[in-house]
């Protein structure tokens, strides 16, 4: 009987030494891997105020060659055989297209950059969630 118990106890002892071990494997990777996205997420939120800027300074830009062009548009509606007005205005029209095009693209990667931002904070909770569990699991083994 003593035999048969020392045995079980054997076994249980180097089933759970690999499952310690692996667990202190999975727990150093999520460790690490939280420590990357932390990384990435602090680099992310660096370039957030750079970013909204140049989407507001794209989308003024938009507005002031949209302004411009109006403008050049009344005048040559005045005028409307004025060859030197109507390449103004054709000018003036192309800037406007291109300001706001690039507004669009400004306010898209912003866009993006807020999607990055909560997808690696979820993947850092989510990871986190995980280490605690590991940490749970590890404890149960130990008692």
């Amino acid at each position: 009987m003593q035999k048969l118990f020392l045995l079980i106890s054997c076994g249980l002892l180097l089933f759970c030494i690999p499952l310690s071990g692996q667990l202190k494997k999975d727990s150093l990777s999520l460790v690490s891997e939280i420590y990357r996205n932390q990384l990435k997420l602090g680099k992310l939120l660096g370039q957030l105020e750079q970013k909204t800027n140049k989407k507001q300074d794209a989308s003024e830009k938009a507005q002031n060659s949209s302004n411009k062009d109006s403008t050049a548009a009344d005048k040559l509606s005045d005028n409307p055989d004025n060859k030197k007005l109507a390449r103004k205005a054709k000018n003036t029209a192309n800037d406007a297209r291109k300001d706001s095009l690039n507004a669009v693209i400004e306010s898209e990667n912003l866009d993006k950059l807020h999607s990055d931002i909560q997808s690696l904070k979820h993947k850092i909770e989510n990871n986190q969630a995980r280490l605690n569990k590991l940490k749970h699991e590890r404890l149960k083994l130990n008692y």
